[in-house]
């Protein structure tokens, strides 16, 4: 042992052990001043570590009192004042001394002693860790293969311990409670412990990678190489690196409401962190992609100027003027409630009515009359509840409701929504759609209208929802009591004239390359085509035989006969065939036993010819023509108040005993149901079992009861129009349902008379001719309606018709 004075050299983070080669770089001055001085001794200097790290200008208690006596191999100058020095360890020394009289410090230092050890147990401690060495440099692969031949050669304790700590240890702290250590052997056995837990530690991560390498397969592969390929893109701030700043950035500019801001953000952050090649990530892209589209807070203004929305809606449509006006009423009270936020409420119209008449249009021409977009949303055979309210997003291939796609096709928050054909919805284990329409067709819900795909409130109160339907009885009572009902009824046939010459030929020239001149249709042509061409109650298929007709004059102008065609009744038969339907119901004489009926179908209103034969029998009663358990029942109770009124209407009291009575409804295919055929059937019956013949000039509808009341019936105006399509100009029907004599357009009114009846006697005087009257009533030319003739009608008891005057008080 020995005691000298040296130089101090300070170090921080670096501990330095005997026989271990360090090159550092020195630049405070003090320090630089003890090496100088070490150089102009004996190159000798004493180095020791920081205890403080946080201390730059250490004193002796911020210093291990445990250092390294080292020696100087090489000193080089740098940039600078700095200096590179490579020092070599010599021995481990304790500090027992501080002096710094000059301005560096010079300590007085002794030697430290190693304890001795037990030599075979030194040697048995050297050749285990220079193994365990050998195993840690193959599982880990970070000792160089010049160092792990210096460690297995190595056959001194002492050695092979500074060795093995100068590669295996990193930590000052740790390094310097080595250095601190003068037993080789504890120091082997400390190390011993450190390299068994390195080793297991780095077998188990090495088995585990095994196993997870053994399950990766091609897609897995794959998808370490994108991630792979992401991180490049991101270090070079490329296309993945900004993708998902942009989605932020489109969040913050798009303005959106708190609650979807805060759920939008939360997804791109779960997207970010999602591997880009998983089904769930292409669910989640969609998703913000949805949200990000989808207006918010954009709106189209409104046109609230109400001429110009009348020009639009009669520009487009012919007739239709209830429409038109609700439509009007509607444009004047979001004028006047534009300026009152909250003032009004959506309103939902439900257009119903027969299929052709123009409700689905009509909502394309509203849209263009207040200048918003239009969307048409078709719900015939929709039968699953996701339809309305979108797919949760737990199912691959998620994707939102059609109504939050229609708000997304628009682009705005106020659009025209056309929900067409609303009663042909159907329900079945996946749920009722039609339940899933409460929400949105209703003003007090659908503000906060939440689809289960967006998962987040959307306000629907700006959309105007205009519906379409058929048949309103297929609409449940809940849905239809959301909506305003709009009926609209079958056009007349000079509105069908009008409607062909103003839209349907001009649509057609254009549509078949033809000049505005190249077809001239007179105008009792024009009501040949519609009567004898076409039975509807819209425009369709007048629509397609104006498309025959022009097919035809595209053939004859290219074929150079003319250039111009006028249409005559030979060349409209050569044109379009021979008539497809004729007054069926022109019956040329009165018969027994065929009274004319009216009914209403979803096509409009149809005449019902109702026949009854008698034949001898016990008194069975059969009904033919696919008649509804309604109308049978209709029938029987006709059949009841023939027989309790046999006396006053002259019928033998058993005369069900031997005959039988069979009544038919004409056009046996077609299903029929409902009370208003009971007036017929009764007169029709009646009519048989007397003899006396049926006025066939005349129609009825009405419901009887067993008393022979007549109670009220709907669609008079269907029903109206039908038999006057058919050429019937005389109407029997309920007293209560003259009330309904405003809704039948004026010129049917001119050209019909209306019997307004309260019992079944009123009928019976209306309709049956005594046995000696001349059975032949002439019919009216169906081209022009002339005035009805007066025609007596003998009875038994004579009476007098109701008087046709409308009684609007009722």
């Amino acid at each position: 042992m020995y005691s000298a004075r040296y130089p101090l050299l300070p170090l921080k983070n670096v501990v330095i052990f005997p026989r271990n080669v360090v090159t550092l770089l020195v630049g405070r001055t003090r320090s630089i001043q003890a090496v100088e001085e070490a150089m102009s001794r004996d190159r000798r200097i004493v180095v020791t570590a920081h205890s403080t790290i946080e201390t730059d200008d250490p004193r002796p208690d911020d210093l291990y009192e445990v250092g390294t006596l080292v020696e100087i191999v090489s000193v080089e100058r740098q940039q600078g004042s700095n200096i590179q020095v490579v020092l070599e360890g010599l021995s481990r020394v304790a500090i027992s001394q501080f002096d710094n009289t000059r301005s560096f410090y010079w300590v007085r230092c002794e030697q430290a002693q190693e304890l001795d050890s037990e030599p075979d147990e030194g040697q048995v401690l050297v050749k285990h860790v220079g193994e365990m060495m050998q195993v840690y440099s193959e599982t880990k692969n970070k000792i160089t293969p010049e160092i792990l031949e210096m460690i297995l050669q190595s056959g001194d304790p002492s050695h092979l311990s500074d060795l093995v700590t100068t590669q295996l240890v990193n930590d000052t702290s740790q390094r310097q409670a080595y250095l601190e250590n003068f037993s080789p052997v504890s120091r082997l056995e400390m190390l011993a412990i450190q390299l068994t837990s390195e080793v297991e530690m780095a077998t188990l991560e090495q088995k585990i990678k095994d196993r997870v390498r053994e399950q990766i397969d091609k897609n897995q592969r794959e998808y370490f190489l994108r991630e792979q390929l992401k991180v490049i893109h991101d270090e070079l701030a490329g296309e993945g690196g900004n993708e998902i700043e942009m989605l932020r950035e489109r969040v913050r500019e798009r303005g959106l409401p708190e609650e979807a801001n805060e759920k939008l953000l939360k997804e791109i952050t779960r997207l970010e962190r999602m591997p880009a090649v998983s089904a769930e990530a292409t669910v989640v892209r969609n998703y913000i992609d949805t949200m990000l589209t989808l207006p918010w807070t954009e709106q189209s203004e409104d046109i609230l100027d109400l001429e110009h929305a009348e020009a639009v809606l009669d520009e487009d449509h012919f007739g239709l003027e209830p429409v038109k006006e609700r439509i009007v009423e509607y444009l004047a009270v979001r004028k006047l409630t534009s300026e009152k936020p909250g003032a009004m409420g959506a309103s939902i119209l439900c257009l119903a009515g027969p299929p052709g008449v123009g409700k689905t249009s009509l909502g394309r021409s509203v849209a263009r009359a207040m200048g918003r977009e239009f969307v048409r949303v078709s719900l015939g055979g929709v039968r699953d509840e996701a339809e309305i309210r979108g797919h949760r997003r737990t199912y691959i291939g998620a994707y939102p409701g059609r109504i939050v796609q229609a708000l997304k096709t628009a682009g705005t928050m106020n659009p025209v929504v056309l929900l067409d054909e609303i009663d042909k919805m159907s329900s079945d284990y996946r749920g009722d759609p039609a339940s899933a329409m409460l929400e949105v067709l209703d003003p007090e819900q659908n503000k906060a209208f939440t689809d289960h795909f967006l998962d987040v409130p959307y306000d629907l109160s700006n959309v105007l929802f205009i519906t379409t339907a058929n048949q309103l009885n297929l609409i449940p009572a809940p849905l239809r009591d959301r909506m305003e009902i709009i009926e609209i009824s079958g056009y007349t046939e000079d509105e069908k004239v009008g409607i062909g010459k103003t839209h349907l030929l001009p649509k057609q020239l254009t549509a078949h390359g033809l000049e505005t001149e190249s077809l001239d249709i007179p105008q009792k042509l024009w009501l040949q085509v519609v009567r004898d061409y076409t039975r509807e109650a819209g425009v369709r298929s007048l629509e397609r035989q104006l498309a025959g007709l022009c097919r035809k004059v595209a053939r004859e102008i290219l074929k150079g006969k003319q250039n111009k065609i006028r249409l005559t009744p030979s060349r409209l038969e050569d044109y379009l065939g021979p008539k497809r339907y004729g007054f069926e119901q022109r019956l040329g004489e009165a018969q027994v036993g065929v009274a004319i009926g009216l009914g209403t179908t979803s096509v409009g209103g149809e005449l019902i010819p109702v026949e009854v034969a008698t034949m001898p029998g016990r008194g069975n009663l059969t009904i033919t023509g696919l008649a509804g358990d309604v109308m049978q029942e209709s029938a029987n109770a006709a059949l009841s108040y023939a027989r309790s009124r046999a006396s006053e209407l002259k019928i033998a009291p058993n005369f069900q005993e031997k005959i039988d009575l069979h009544i038919h409804l004409a056009e046996g295919a077609t299903p029929k149901d409902g009370p208003s055929a009971g007036i017929t059937m009764a007169t029709a019956l009646i009519s048989a079992v007397t003899g006396r013949p049926v006025r066939n000039d005349i129609a009825m509808t009405g419901e009887i009861t067993l008393r022979g009341r007549v109670l009220p019936i709907g669609g008079l105006k269907d029903k109206s129009l039908a038999a006057h399509r058919a050429g019937i100009y005389r109407l029997i029907a309920p007293l209560d349902n003259q009330r309904d004599l405003v809704k039948i357009p004026e010129k049917i009114q001119k050209d019909m008379e209306f019997f307004w009846v309260d019992n079944m006697d009123e009928v019976i005087a209306l309709t049956l001719l005594s046995n000696n009257d001349v059975a032949v009533v002439p019919m009216p030319a169906v081209e022009e309606p002339p005035e009805q003739p007066e025609v007596q009608i003998p009875m038994d008891e004579p009476a007098q018709p109701v008087p046709v005057e409308v009684n609007w008080g009722h």
